[in-house]
């Protein structure tokens, strides 16, 4: 567990961030950096003692200042206020092809019950068959928009396009519609709260197998030939391909390096390991997200409820690959 020395001292913050300039960027080796608590807290009304909102058994904060999202960690009215001034719709990206659209109902069902509640969302949702999107009631302010696309023959094919459709998407519609898209896996379902404290220029998520795990585990691609390839002395987090997003400009700049890169290897006969996933990864090495959520917001429960997560906001669904995959 880490934990947060949090000091009342600026001058003495600081020090320690001085001497903390020699850190390494695997998970096990981070250090906490001492800063005074309004460099790490979001502070509540004068009636509250923003204290509250701080969580000793976890890394708040990454060593460039992102804020990494955890269940007591801020405060969910003042943050709706404020996003409700600025007037946000948000877009929500999904992919159904072929028979991933036995998903969608679940999908959008626990959507409208969790997620950006009291906001305006648009669901886009990609996929090859439109006439099996199910008409699930939504609430004022909210739309699904069926965008309809072709299907591959391989599912890692599918898995690669994603970041050529989304780019495309950006800039010939999303940037007119919306002002932050989140960008998400299909055979999930919403099981808690998943609002705008998610919301940033540029945010990944922790991958629920390695948010606790040294770099040295990390299954970036290693091949040199690769786009997507990243030494191993490089890489702060291993970040999750089924939960990213930010300002449409951000994702646009996202998406279409790693689109450029997964043409460059494909011409070159390579796929990375793990399809658009590994350049996710290689892009958050170089061009860091501004915030970071925890695996409270991607979770597997064959993977147990460890004590750290006090919520579990979106959950995968049980399935058999074989039977979904290439069908």
């Amino acid at each position: 567990m880490f934990i947060c020395d949090l000091t009342q001292d600026l001058n003495s913050g600081r020090q320690r961030y001085s001497k903390a300039k020699t850190l390494s960027f695997g998970w096990e080796s981070f250090i906490c950096l001492q800063l005074p608590p309004y460099f790490l807290l979001l502070q509540c009304d004068s009636k509250e003692n923003f204290l509250f909102h701080r969580r000793s058994d976890v890394l708040m904060m990454t060593p460039w200042f992102a804020p990494i999202v955890w269940e007591g960690t801020y405060n969910s009215e003042i943050l709706n206020e404020q996003f409700r001034r600025r007037n946000v719709t948000v877009g929500l990206t999904v992919f159904a092809i072929k028979k991933y659209t036995v998903f969608l109902n679940k999908f959008l069902e626990t959507a409208e019950t969790y997620f950006m509640v009291g906001h305006r969302v648009n669901y886009y949702i990609f996929t090859d068959r439109p006439e099996e999107v199910p008409k699930v009631p939504l609430k004022e302010g909210r739309n699904v928009v069926v965008l309809q696309v072709q299907n591959y023959p391989r599912w890692q094919e599918i898995s690669m396009r994603r970041m050529e459709l989304i780019n495309s998407f950006s800039q010939q519609r999303f940037i007119n519609e919306v002002s932050y898209l989140v960008c998400v896996d299909v055979d999930m379902r919403f099981n808690d709260q998943v609002g705008v404290e998610i919301l940033s220029n540029l945010f990944g998520t922790l991958h629920p197998h390695f948010y606790a795990a040294e770099r040295q585990s990390f299954t970036y691609e290693r091949r040199p030939a690769s786009q997507a390839y990243v030494p191993r002395d490089e890489g702060d987090f291993y970040y999750a391909g089924g939960f990213f997003g930010g300002t449409v400009m951000e994702v646009y700049k996202l998406t279409k390096k790693c689109h450029e890169a997964m043409m460059v290897d494909k011409a070159k006969g390579i796929e990375a390991i793990w399809q658009d996933e590994s350049y996710l990864n290689k892009y958050f090495v170089y061009y860091k997200p501004t915030k970071i959520l925890s695996p409270e917001y991607l979770w597997d429960d064959d993977l147990g409820r460890p004590e750290i997560l006090k919520k579990i906001r979106f959950l995968a669904l049980p399935k058999n690959h074989a039977a979904i995959r290439n069908k």
